[in-house]
């Protein structure tokens, strides 16, 4: 029988180096599955991969982390509009409970959203996600944003690539503090740092 996921909301300065370690560990599996490139940024005990969160909601049972989602406060800029979110990243659900609706346990975040601030939380998601995040929307969770591009800079510089990238990722947007009418028409989001 599989145990109850219990979620644990803290500022990032809150965890301990075991931590990190048990979601490098998380990560690295999570990740992994979808090659070795994915897993790579995770690797020495880092729990992140390219901005480092600002909040995180960890969800432990009887076996371990069973799921985690990051948050980042930051201003991206939507067409010409300069925007206050709360960007979710560092998604992921453990193999063993994927397809069991533990996502949908994720509402406990929405209070610390509301506590933030945010009139929005934002993220962005790989098209081979969109099935699972239609399942979200559909039970009220937030919305997809199509015809969107995305502007990110990479998490690290190298000498042969260029400081920027453009993605064509889903959008993904849960209203907070305003109604989904108020998000701002556009079709590039600049992200003005490094995907989460």
């Amino acid at each position: 029988m599989r145990s109850e996921v219990r979620w644990r909301l803290c500022w990032e300065s809150e965890l301990q180096l075991a931590e990190h370690n048990e979601l490098s560990d998380f990560f690295r599996n999570t990740y992994g599955r979808m090659g070795a490139f994915h897993a790579k940024p995770f690797e020495g005990g880092r729990s992140w991969a390219g901005a480092r969160p600002e909040f995180r909601a960890i969800g432990r049972d009887a076996d371990g982390v069973a799921a985690h989602v990051g948050l980042l406060r930051r201003f991206i800029k939507v067409g010409d509009v300069d925007l206050l979110v709360a960007e979710l990243g560092l998604y992921g659900v453990r193999l063993d409970l994927e397809g069991l609706g533990i996502s949908f346990s994720m509402r406990s975040l929405y209070p610390a959203l509301q506590q933030m601030g945010v009139p929005f939380a934002f993220g962005t998601v790989r098209p081979e996600m969109r099935n699972h995040v239609q399942r979200l929307c559909g039970a009220g969770l937030g919305n997809i944003v199509s015809g969107v591009r995305i502007r990110s800079t990479l998490a690290d510089m190298h000498p042969d690539l260029q400081p920027t990238r453009l993605d064509d990722d889903l959008v993904f947007v849960s209203p907070i503090g305003r109604s989904m009418d108020e998000w701002p028409s556009g079709t590039l989001i600049e992200r003005n740092g490094p995907e989460l």
